[in-house]
Order: structure tokens, then C-alpha cells, then sequence
């Protein structure tokens, strides 16, 4: 997924969440996490989203609450965005609820393993890369029948 989509995807999460009552930018970072499975937004993720909004009009300074940490509420106009976005609401939580569950299968590992090898590509000696490229095709062609409704022999 592209940056900018999914700024704008945090973008309506955020706002989904405040419709539901104020919150601190720490919140929203650990309910985002909890409840949509997004793993650790940080605040240079979340701090310039919570701006943009608020100078959109769609959230607003509620307060301050414990540790003078400001609480964010959603606007009226943040509401009626929500309303005129129905779709793309329902989209997102789709999406959300997707990687959540891919997450829970052990996505999560499998993109951090993919990540490894392709940073530790030109470290590697040819033959540590055609061990690779055995397991990867092996890993492609079992992903593939399961995808297609057939079990790998030995794998139920």
C-alpha cells in the first residue's frame, strides 16, 4: 500500500475513533493498534494527521487531560465527513480487518523474513541465494493451491 493512501486511511480510522468520544494522541495510537491491528503508529505518524485534521476543521482541542496531554474530539463537520464518506469508511475498516486477520496468520513475520533477505541480498553466497530461491518457489507453489482450495500433500 502507498504512503499517501494510507495516510488517508489512518486519516478516517482517526476520525471513526473520535466519533466515538475524545482521546489523547497516545490513545488513538494504542487503540489504532489494538483495534485495527496496526502495528505501533508512531507519533510522527499520528501527530501530523491529528494537525491536518484539526486545520480541516474535522477535529478539534477538546481539553487538556492527565499529564496535560491534549484531547482531540471530532467536529460536527468531522461528523458530516464521516457521513459523506460512508463508503470509503466501510472500505478502510474492510481493509483494516483484513490485515489484522492476515497479521494474526503470521503476516506480520513473513513481510519482517522478506525484508531480511532482501536488505541481506548482496551479502549472501550463491549458494545461500539458490537455497532461497528453492524455498521461495516451493513457499509460491503451496501459497498458490491452498489459495486455489487444494491442500499441499502432507499439510492438512
Amino acid at each position: 500500500m502507498e504512503k499517501p493512501k494510507f495516510r488517508g486511511h489512518l486519516k478516517l480510522l482517526v476520525l471513526k475513533l473520535l466519533e466515538e468520544g475524545p482521546m489523547h494522541g497516545y490513545g488513538i495510537m494504542a487503540e489504532l493498534e489494538k483495534r485495527y491491528g496496526i502495528p505501533h503508529p508512531s507519533p510522527g505518524t499520528i501527530y501530523p494527521i491529528l494537525s491536518s485534521l484539526r486545520r480541516t476543521g474535522l477535529i478539534e482541542v477538546a481539553g487538556e487531560g492527565r499529564r496535560d496531554k491534549k484531547l482531540y474530539r471530532i467536529t460536527e463537520k468531522g461528523k458530516e465527513y464521516l457521513r459523506e464518506h460512508e463508503y470509503e469508511v466501510k472500505e478502510v475498516l474492510e481493509l483494516a480487518e483484513k490485515f489484522r486477520e492476515f497479521a494474526r496468520l503470521g503476516g506480520r513475520e513473513l513481510a519482517e523474513v522478506l525484508r531480511e533477505a532482501f536488505n541481506s541480498i548482496n551479502k549472501l553466497s550463491e549458494e545461500q541465494k539458490k537455497a532461497l530461491a528453492r524455498e521461495f518457489a516451493e513457499f509460491t507453489k503451496r501459497v498458490r493451491l491452498i489459495l486455489l482450495g487444494e491442500m499441499p500433500e502432507g499439510r492438512e
